[in-house]
C-alpha cells in the first residue's frame, strides 16, 4: 500500500504491554501512555487513520473502541489475562499473529508504529508478514538504565532483542536529544535512521493559576507543598523524595501515583520505612493517580515538583509541571536535563543526594521573587511544545519512510 499519498497514512500502533487509556500513575502505565494516546489523536487530526493494538487484560475490555474519529485501540488475546510483564516475552509471536489477522481483515496498513521493546519484537515479525516499514520508540533502553556491562540474563537478553529491532526499523523514534546521543552510544544504529519527535503538552489542562484557589481544591493547608508525580517503583525514586522531606521544615509532600511492577510494593515499603525513620510520615499525603484534569490542580498548587529519577528517556511530568508554572528539581539524567534549564526554569541535581534537593528546593521555597520568575520562564519553555507539533513532525517522518525502500533485515 506504499503507493498511497504521503499526507496520510494507514498505521498499526504497536502497544502489547499496556493501554493507551489506562490511568497513567497506576500498574504500568505512565508517559508513555500519555505520549501513544495523544500522539495519536494529533495524527488523526492530520488525516491518519490509527489503529492501536494492545493485549486483552480482561474479559471486560471490548475487542474495538473508538477513542474519536481516526482512532481506534483494538484488544486481541495473548496469553493469560492475568500475565506478569516479565513474561510478556513469551507471548510475543502469538500476540503479532493475532495483530496480524485483525490488519489483514482490514486491507492492511502502510506503517507499523511499536512502542517499547516489546512492541518492537512483535512489530519485527509484523514486518515481515506485512512487508511495509517499521518505526520504533523504545521509550527506555536497557543498556542505557543498567549500564553497558549486563549481568542479569533476562535484561542481557532485553539488550539485544532491542539492537535485533534497531536493525529491522525503518526509524527509531527519540523524544529528545540526550535519547538520541544514548541511542547512537549503547547501540549499533546509523544516525541518519533517528528521528527526534519531541512530545507535547496539553495546554487546556496544564497552565498556571491560583496557587490559593489549588491549594485549596485539593484539600490541602497554605503551608509550603512539594510535589511527586509518577509510578511508585524503582526507577522513579520515591523514597529519595522522601529522604529529601525530611533534610526540610515545614514542607509538606504530596506523592501521587500507583504501586507498579514487581519492584513497586519493595518501593513502597522503603519509602514508609524512611519516613518513619526521619520522623516525617506526618507530613506525607499518599494520593491515587489521577487524570489530567485532577491532576493539573495539584500542579497548581505545588510550590515545587520533585523528579529525582534514576532514569528518564524525556521525562512528562517535567513538562507538564512546566506548563503549569511550577519549578522542577530533577535529577539530571535523560530527558529531563533538556526539559528543566538548571537556574531558570527549575535545577538539575547531578547526584541522588537528598541534601543536594534540599538545598535547591530551598532556593525556591525561601527566594518568592525568584519563583515568580522561574514560574514564567518555565510557561515560556513550555510553549515551544504541543502534541500538533509532535504530530507534524512525526507526519514527515512517515512520508519519508514510505518514500524509500525498506530497510534490509539481517536478523
Amino acid at each position: 500500500m506504499n503507493s498511497i499519498a504521503h499526507t496520510s497514512a494507514d498505521v498499526a500502533v504497536i502497544s502489547l504491554h499496556t493501554s493507551p487509556l489506562s490511568q497513567p500513575g497506576a500498574a504500568d502505565s505512565g508517559g508513555m501512555n500519555v505520549y501513544i494516546r495523544e500522539l495519536s489523536q494529533a495524527m488523526a487530526h492530520l488525516g491518519h487513520n490509527i489503529t492501536i493494538y494492545v493485549r486483552r487484560s480482561s474479559h471486560e475490555e471490548p475487542f474495538e473502541r473508538e477513542v474519536e474519529p481516526g482512532v481506534s485501540v483494538v484488544t486481541v488475546s495473548a496469553g493469560p489475562f492475568d500475565l506478569a510483564k516479565e513474561k510478556l516475552p513469551a507471548v510475543v509471536e502469538e500476540f503479532a499473529q493475532q495483530v496480524l489477522i485483525d490488519i489483514e481483515a482490514r486491507g492492511g496498513v502502510d506503517i507499523v508504529h511499536a512502542h517499547y521493546w516489546l512492541s518492537g519484537m512483535a512489530g519485527h515479525i509484523l514486518k515481515h508478514e506485512l512487508d511495509c516499514p517499521l518505526l520504533i520508540n523504545f521509550h527506555t533502553l536497557a543498556r542505557a538504565r543498567w549500564g553497558e556491562e549486563l549481568s542479569d540474563t533476562e535484561i542481557s537478553e532485553r539488550a539485544e532483542n532491542e539492537q535485533s529491532v534497531i536493525e529491522c526499523s525503518d526509524n527509531v523514534v527519540v523524544s529528545c536529544g540526550p535519547e538520541r546521543e544514548q541511542l547512537m552510544q549503547f547501540y549499533d544504529v546509523d544516525s541518519e535512521r533517528i528521528a527526534v519527535v519531541p512530545p507535547g503538552v496539553e495546554h487546556g489542562f496544564f497552565s498556571p493559576g491560583d496557587k490559593v484557589s489549588a491549594r485549596r481544591a485539593i484539600g490541602f493547608s497554605e503551608d509550603p507543598l512539594l510535589l511527586f508525580v509518577g509510578r511508585i517503583t524503582p526507577l522513579k525514586n520515591p523514597t529519595l523524595a522522601v529522604e529529601t522531606l525530611a533534610q526540610l521544615s515545614g514542607v509538606r509532600l504530596a506523592i501521587v501515583g500507583g504501586l507498579s511492577g514487581t519492584g513497586g510494593e519493595v518501593e513502597m515499603r522503603s519509602m514508609r520505612a524512611a519516613a518513619e525513620r526521619f520522623g516525617v510520615a506526618d507530613r506525607i499525603s499518599y494520593v491515587s493517580p489521577k487524570s489530567h484534569r485532577v491532576l493539573s490542580s495539584y500542579y497548581r498548587a505545588a510550590d515545587a515538583v520533585l523528579i529525582p529519577s534514576r532514569s528518564e528517556s524525556f521525562g512528562l511530568v517535567a513538562l507538564e509541571a512546566a506548563a503549569s508554572g511550577t519549578p522542577v528539581v530533577a535529577s539530571s539524567v535523560g530527558g529531563l536535563s533538556s526539559l528543566v534549564e538548571h537556574g531558570r526554569t527549575g535545577f538539575l541535581v547531578p547526584e541522588p543526594a537528598p541534601e543536594l534537593y534540599a538545598a535547591l528546593l530551598n532556593e525556591i521555597l525561601e527566594n518568592g521573587s525568584r519563583a515568580a520568575e522561574m514560574s514564567m520562564n518555565a510557561v515560556e519553555l513550555a510553549a515551544r511544545y504541543s502534541w500538533q507539533s509532535a504530530g507534524e513532525s512525526l507526519s514527515q517522518v512517515y512520508s519519508e519512510v514510505l518514500s524509500a525502500s525498506l530497510v534490509d533485515c539481517l536478523v
